[in-house]
């Protein structure tokens, strides 16, 4: 996020003022009128960066619940907006001024709208608690500074440093007590505007489920909040004390008739990994990786990582200047991420020109590294194929690395027009349906059994019952 915090931070006087939740003066160094511009800046970043999903009415509806909640919260005034971002990960987040975000992801997981409304619940609390505001005061008043919200971007250079790939979204770190007042509001908010408050605590035994069974890679809600078991437990007392004049409504069926047919995982626009293949129909192009390595996909990128090792390919464009070679592109690609040529040439990749070579290195968080390196021209675009371990480790993973390589081609328009995205569906449980059974058979495998007992809000060892409506996830 290219926000001058540097030049904000000279330009506001040290302050005390009322916490708009707790009635109480505390030390603050941002304005409203601040949060308000710092929020604006981040909306149209966060917008650019991550996408915003494609659905009017998904958008319609999670902006209706959350603007109905702003309503009853501490701050009402602000100019509220609700965003569902294109995103596979389970998260939600707010930033300063009124803006708070869903992935995509994340509403599969939900149960009913009274969790959703727990969710934005939460998240407005974030705002009108002053929380990020709050925390900017704590670290630029100590001389710190902080960065409120990065969305990592690959370096302009391949293969600098791994920290950066990936999407991932840093948000400021919360204090525990500010997650559990979060909670407490998201309780109150939710009951106060009509809805079952035990959404908050039933969704975070879902977020628990999650923990246990989370896909390596995926970013999510756990990877920015506290673990979520404990906090099951003490969002009980917020819900008791509204108990007594509490609506009980949780608007399941609707929900889920706002929900149906959402993608889950990944999108059409970035790319899809079907196990350890990855199909882009946008791009026409495809790549094997090797079996039973794990694959990121991102919008900048694909990563994927041989699990509890340091062994890792990457797939990412590259810019090619007019009038350049491919071997041209490849020297000075490679020069600029500081890499020196051990040995290459030019060859024919599935019918592309493509320069192939083996380079020497250093990574963050790896360090001196040994590199197969394809960059392929495709049209007018070129690609680098990349696979690198450590260097006294490569010569036996280059026997994985260089067949993956030899895979990358371009998808005929009929193969493209056939890749399809994987939706949210429904089914009926029949007599002697198991998790098990519904995953292989209804979900034709797409996803586990485990994560579709998570995803229906049950222990995994609990089997669903005859006549349960549940989710499923369905190619196409």
């Amino acid at each position: 996020m290219r926000l001058t915090l540097a030049a904000l931070a000279l330009s506001v006087s040290v302050a005390c003022a009322t916490n708009p939740v707790t009635g109480k003066r505390e030390f603050n160094l941002m304005s409203e009128a601040e949060e308000l511009a710092i929020g604006q800046q981040a909306d149209a970043e966060i917008r650019r960066e991550m996408g915003v999903y494609d659905d009017h009415e998904v958008q319609r509806y999670v902006s209706d619940v959350g603007l109905r909640l702003a309503r009853q919260s501490h701050r009402p005034n602000l100019p509220w907006t609700f965003t569902v971002v294109d995103s596979p990960a389970i998260n939600a987040f707010a930033v300063p001024g009124g803006y708070v975000y869903l992935t995509r992801g994340i509403l599969p997981y939900l149960d009913d709208e009274s969790e959703l409304a727990g969710v934005l619940g939460h998240e407005i609390g974030h705002i009108t608690a002053r929380h990020a505001a709050q925390q900017y005061s704590r670290q630029v008043g100590g001389g710190i500074g902080l960065v409120l919200l990065s969305i990592f971007v690959p370096q302009a250079a391949p293969f600098q440093d791994l920290s950066s790939m990936g999407l991932g979204v840093l948000f400021l770190k919360y204090s525990r007590d500010d997650e559990l007042e979060s909670d407490r509001l998201g309780v109150e908010y939710a009951a106060s505007a009509g809805w079952d408050p035990t959404g908050v605590p039933r969704f975070l035994s879902t977020l628990n489920r999650v923990s246990e069974t989370s896909e390596p890679g995926v970013p999510n809600w756990l990877s920015t909040h506290p673990a979520p078991a404990s906090r099951v437990d003490e969002a009980q007392p917020a819900v008791a004390k509204v108990a007594a004049d509490a609506p009980t409504t949780r608007n399941r069926d609707d929900f889920l008739r706002a929900i149906e047919g959402i993608v889950v995982g990944d999108s059409l626009e970035q790319g899809i990994v079907r196990g350890n293949v990855f199909l882009h129909p946008m791009l026409r192009i495809g790549i094997e990786f090797p079996e039973g390595w794990d694959v990121l996909n991102t919008a900048e990128q694909v990563m994927a990582r041989e699990p509890g090792t340091q062994h890792y390919m990457l797939l990412q464009q590259v810019e090619q200047p007019r009038g350049r070679s491919i071997d041209d592109v490849a020297a000075d690609a490679m020069r600029r991420a500081g890499y020196s040529r051990l040995d290459g040439a030019r060859e024919t990749l599935a019918g592309l020109d493509a320069y192939i070579g083996l380079y020497r290195g250093s990574i963050s968080g790896v360090g001196k590294v040994r590199m197969r390196a394809a960059h392929v021209a495709v049209g007018r675009q070129v690609y680098v194929l990349a696979g690198f371990a450590p260097e006294a480790e490569f010569d036996q993973v280059d026997r994985a690395i260089a067949p993956a390589v030899s895979t990358f081609r371009e998808l005929s328009a009929q193969e493209a027009a056939g890749v399809r995205p994987n939706r949210l569906a429904y089914y009926l449980v029949r007599q002697g349906d198991s998790w098990q059974s519904i995953a292989q058979r209804a979900g034709q495998g797409i996803t586990s059994a485990a994560t579709l007992a998570i995803m229906n809000g049950v222990e995994v060892s609990e089997q669903p019952q005859p006549g349960d409506r549940v989710k499923i996830v369905v190619q196409g």
